[in-house]
């Protein structure tokens, strides 16, 4: 006789399909946390403080809440920059402006949103160029826009329509970031200002250029300018011996670059034989320390951009005796430029600073009519 054996298995399968729809729901929803945590992490990396349109903190006014600038790509209109963390604001101080030098150790390298923006979107020529003036504060504005998520720049000073003109535009475009719709594309070469063949080369790519021409007291400039090549070259001839052609007469050496940088009505009538001045702006070297969000939002209007980059932003650096930003672009820490910047000026002979103070006086006076704007170093 066989056994009477009873089964009171049950049968699982109805519930199989139940599982396989909460682990594929437990999945998706693990997956779109840590993308959601990966993505917040890269953009508090990039841009400090970055929001979503519609969140709270963009309604609540503040500068930098704004929507971004129409026809700009979603990426960039979603990543605004909002203020950085409370901080002691800027104030004035009379050291030397931060300025760059061909190569630049203290530029920032592009953040995590920077490198997305680099693969994604294309190359273009530049909209905007800071062409001037060396030892003037360009390598500090071109850092401070940077902040900019609108504005994309390319950190190397390219030298393109003074020294490798004969690359070509196609070797030009290649240096540039790549930006999406709405972004403007900038790069910042201080020689340009005095190159003689720059206007035209630079009118020939683009009529429709804005230029920026960074400008300091001449003098000032100039004794900076020396500074800087004498931490190169330590056994120069003195500032005073280089200034003269005879130092009995007064004669002012103008064949030296040093001296001939500052003659900015002579340059700037060059440039005025192929842009409009409607198309070149004057930031002054000075108020860029003493006040870098107002000569920022100076900039932004200029480019047709909405004031993101305000006061808030920066904080002064007692040490070195300019504004620093809190949070730089691709950075969460508060970032200064190189030890190269803020050098201490030698010593120079005062009567030699008068006689140079006096030899500008003209040409200031000049450029001041030209640019219809007082810079106040006489």
């Amino acid at each position: 006789m066989e056994p009477n054996v009873t089964c009171f298995c049950v049968d699982a399968s109805p519930f199989h399909p139940v599982r396989r729809k909460l682990l594929l729901v437990f999945i998706m929803l693990f997956l779109w946390l840590y993308l959601f945590y990966c993505c917040a992490g890269s953009c508090a990396a990039a841009v400090p403080g970055a929001v979503l349109l519609g969140s709270p903190s963009l309604a609540d006014g503040r500068p930098g809440a704004e929507k971004a600038p129409g026809g700009a790509g979603l990426l960039s209109k979603l990543l605004l920059l909002r203020a950085g963390q409370p901080g002691t604001a800027p104030r004035p101080a009379s050291a030397e402006p931060p300025e760059a030098e061909d190569t630049e150790p203290g530029a920032l390298e592009p953040g995590p949103i920077s490198r997305f923006f680099n693969g994604s979107g294309s190359k273009k020529l530049p909209q905007a160029i800071i062409v001037g003036v060396k030892k003037g504060g360009t390598r500090a504005l071109l850092e401070f826009l940077r902040v900019h998520p609108d504005i994309r720049a390319v950190g190397a000073e390219p030298h393109f329509f003074d020294r490798n003109y004969e690359k070509g535009f196609d070797w030009y475009r290649d240096l540039m970031p790549r930006t999406l719709d709405g972004q403007i594309t900038m790069e910042k070469t201080p020689s340009y200002f005095v190159t003689k063949e720059a206007p035209a080369r630079i009118s020939a790519m683009s009529k429709d250029m804005k230029l920026i021409v960074v400008v300091r007291d001449p003098v000032t400039r100039a004794i900076s300018d020396y500074t800087q090549t004498l931490s190169k070259r330590p056994d120069i001839p003195t500032f005073e011996s280089l200034t003269f052609k005879n130092r009995t007469t007064g004669l002012i050496d103008t064949s030296w670059s040093a001296i001939q940088i500052g003659i900015y009505a002579k340059h700037l009538e060059n440039w005025l034989q192929y842009f409009p001045m409607s198309q070149i702006l004057f930031v002054s070297g000075e108020r860029l320390i003493t006040d870098p969000a107002g000569e920022l939002g100076r900039v932004q209007d200029f480019l047709g951009l909405k004031r993101i980059i305000t006061d808030k932003h920066f904080y002064f650096n007692q040490t070195k005796g300019f504004p620093c930003l809190k949070k730089a672009e691709g950075s969460s820490k508060p970032h200064c430029l190189g030890k190269t910047k803020g050098r201490t000026h030698p010593n120079i002979d005062q009567e030699v600073v008068q006689r140079l103070r006096e030899f500008y006086r003209p040409f200031n006076m000049k450029f001041y009519q030209m640019t219809g704007h007082n810079f106040g170093w006489d």
